[in-house]
């Protein structure tokens, strides 16, 4: 298999996070442009599409959050375990609860897309725990570079009221995220590491971004294909001059979603 380490010949055989960055650059650029990230950015969130993404990122985390705490002793992941301080699992159930209700579990609806990253995040966990860091490396930093950003965006954007939906965005364990990030990297750089473990590391962080992407491009592709739906349905009733009512719009809604899913689920099968 070929390696994945950077042909740079000022970061090959530099810190294992430089190279982690190096590696997944291409990548990262990708996902700061698929369309639901470019429609973050713009301010062009709603309420539906904020909900289906906390759904995939609740789902992600239990397994990554899971897994680290399984393995919290293994030499790779115990120096980057910090539980405390990152732990997004209990933000998560309270934006889910705040928005669904109390049965907010019966409710939550993901891509198979999402459904991939669990299972590969469950396998490593299982077979290879250190090729967590690369996950956790992907995950955390990016939600503490650009979760201020996002989390005042999804305010403004919802008009929510307080920071109740928003607690995802909060590290309350972290007083500084840039120095934490700092720690966190030198933490990443400590973890002793054979040649073949530090190139197949630096492969799943690329592959990593690669689930991300593929999360954020099949909500984009649930929310498209449920806002076609609706406004099919709105013509159709008003050439039958009889307008929707909220139920009939919720019915629709519903049904266009679980359709998408189970299309997902049936063409998305490989990793």
């Amino acid at each position: 298999m070929k390696s994945a380490r950077s042909s740079d010949p000022e970061v090959s055989g530099s810190d294992l996070s430089e190279e982690i960055k190096s590696v997944t650059k291409v990548n990262h650029i990708r996902a700061e442009n698929t369309q639901l990230m470019l429609d973050y950015q713009k301010g062009e969130i709603t309420l539906t599409k904020y909900k289906l993404l906390l759904c995939s990122l609740y789902e992600i985390y239990k397994a990554l959050e899971e897994e680290l705490d399984r393995n919290a002793s293994h030499p790779g992941v115990a120096p980057i375990y910090f539980p405390q301080e990152l732990s997004r699992l209990d933000s998560l159930e309270k934006d889910l609860e705040h928005f669904f209700g109390p049965n907010w579990r019966t409710k939550i609806i993901t891509p198979a897309s999402t459904q991939r990253y669990e299972q590969r995040l469950r396998q490593i966990g299982r077979e290879n725990p250190v090729l967590l860091v690369a996950h956790a490396y992907t995950r955390y930093l990016g939600d503490l570079s650009g979760g201020q950003v996002l989390g005042k965006i999804t305010k403004k954007s919802l008009g929510l009221g307080g920071d109740e939906g928003l607690a995802f965005f909060s590290f309350p364990g972290v007083t500084s995220p840039n120095r934490f990030k700092q720690l966190y990297r030198s933490r990443i750089n400590s973890v002793e590491l054979t040649n073949p473990e530090r190139d197949a590391l630096l492969q799943e962080a690329v592959a990593a971004f690669d689930l991300n992407i593929q999360v954020f491009d099949d909500l984009q592709k649930m929310l498209t294909l449920t806002t076609d739906e609706s406004h099919q349905t709105k013509v159709n009733v008003g050439n039958n001059t009889t307008p929707a009512s909220p139920m009939m719009q919720f019915t629709v809604g519903v049904c266009a979603v679980v359709a998408t899913v189970h299309l997902f689920i049936t063409i998305c099968t490989q990793l």
